[in-house]
């Protein structure tokens, strides 16, 4: 509509209407093109700076960063540094309180996160929550106004027991999700839900055991460590199942928005983007916290798969609903957080 409008002036005015519109171009802030590393260290800096952090995400499509701020002053300092300012009424601090009081009710089959891109908090039911439950989250969201917005899920959360290269032991089927080395020792990270249940892993279901399970943590959080008894390869390596692989160099943390690759022993290699980080879902096994959420599809037998962004390792196959026959949404263990709670490293 403006370009319109400044074409129809230009027929009137002549030199002077172009004049102005090319002042109005000379002062418009100069938006970066950013690759999702640059755009994370760029809003990381800003963030930290500004008063009443609201957040940001990366728009992977327009190789920008768009940081959310709350005053005049913040938007001016956004733009200057070369991103896109998009002025919203609530805090990441406002929000992550509401998140956290809705988190302790612990209804089983709801999801909440901070969604940075529509300011609110999203609450996920699926189809299992009915009733008294769904009545009562009804009435939660209500109470907070614009800061809340409630969903539904077609299909229902669980964690997705059945990453990468399939790992069997008894009970279930999981993911490999990454090699890294404990203690100077190989070992793979998983599924703290495939650890805590499965003390003894093969490569084949009924084969000769490769790993026995270490350390885990679920619910709460969802890792686990299982360190190999056998002599078998390891490579820092997801399997892309084309009969290539990517090489894993280093973890990182993810940015909403962010454009992610999952591969699982299951339905091997989906890709999606990130909807939103620090995210609390509550499995019929209890609640895990701090999770990333996407839209990538995952089944079980995913379960501990990994979650990659080119080179790197991002997070591990934790739960969600739906399928990849009709889409869904995945939750992820962030790696790094995986790493520092084990004591382990990549290779």
């Amino acid at each position: 509509m403006v370009i319109a409008g400044a074409g129809v002036a230009a027929l009137v005015a002549g030199s002077l209407t172009l004049s102005t519109a090319n002042a109005a171009e000379d002062s418009a802030p100069t938006l970066k093109t950013l690759s999702t590393a640059s755009a994370s260290k760029l809003a990381s800096k800003l963030t930290s700076d500004l008063k009443g952090d609201a957040g940001s995400y990366y728009d992977a499509k327009a190789k920008k960063l768009v940081v959310n701020v709350t005053d005049q002053a913040a938007k001016e300092k956004v733009e200057a540094a070369g991103a896109e300012a998009k002025v919203v009424q609530h805090t990441m601090a406002q929000l992550e309180s509401v998140k956290d009081s809705l988190t302790k009710d612990d209804v089983i089959g709801t999801s909440r996160a901070v969604d940075v891109k529509s300011n609110k908090v999203v609450i996920t039911a699926d189809k299992t929550v009915k009733g008294a439950k769904l009545a009562k989250l009804k009435k939660q969201a209500a109470a907070q106004g614009s800061k809340v917005e409630l969903k539904r899920s077609a299909g229902k959360f669980t964690t997705k027991i059945a990453g990468g290269d399939a790992i069997n032991g008894d009970g279930g089927r999981c993911s490999l999700g990454f090699n890294v080395t404990l203690d100077g020792k190989p070992a793979f990270l998983t599924a703290g839900h495939c650890t805590t249940a499965i003390a003894s892993w093969s490569e084949e279901e009924g084969g000769p055991e490769i790993a026995k399970s270490g350390d885990g943590k679920f619910p709460g959080n969802d890792f686990g460590i299982a360190s190999y008894t056998a002599e078998v390869d390891h490579p820092s390596e997801v399997d892309l199942y084309n009969g290539s692989t990517q090489k894993i160099t280093a973890a990182a943390e993810a940015e909403v928005g962010q454009k992610v690759t999952r591969s699982g022993s299951t339905t091997q290699v989906h890709d999606g983007t990130v909807k939103a980080v620090d995210a609390s879902v509550t499995y019929p096994e209890g609640t895990v916290d701090g999770l990333i959420q996407t839209d990538v599809c995952a089944e079980p037998g995913d379960s501990g798969g990994s979650l990659f962004a080119e080179d790197k390792a991002i997070g591990l196959t934790s739960g969600g609903s739906g399928d990849c026959s009709a889409g869904g949404e995945t939750f992820f263990q962030p790696v790094p957080a995986a790493l520092e709670a084990l004591g382990a490293q990549l290779p």
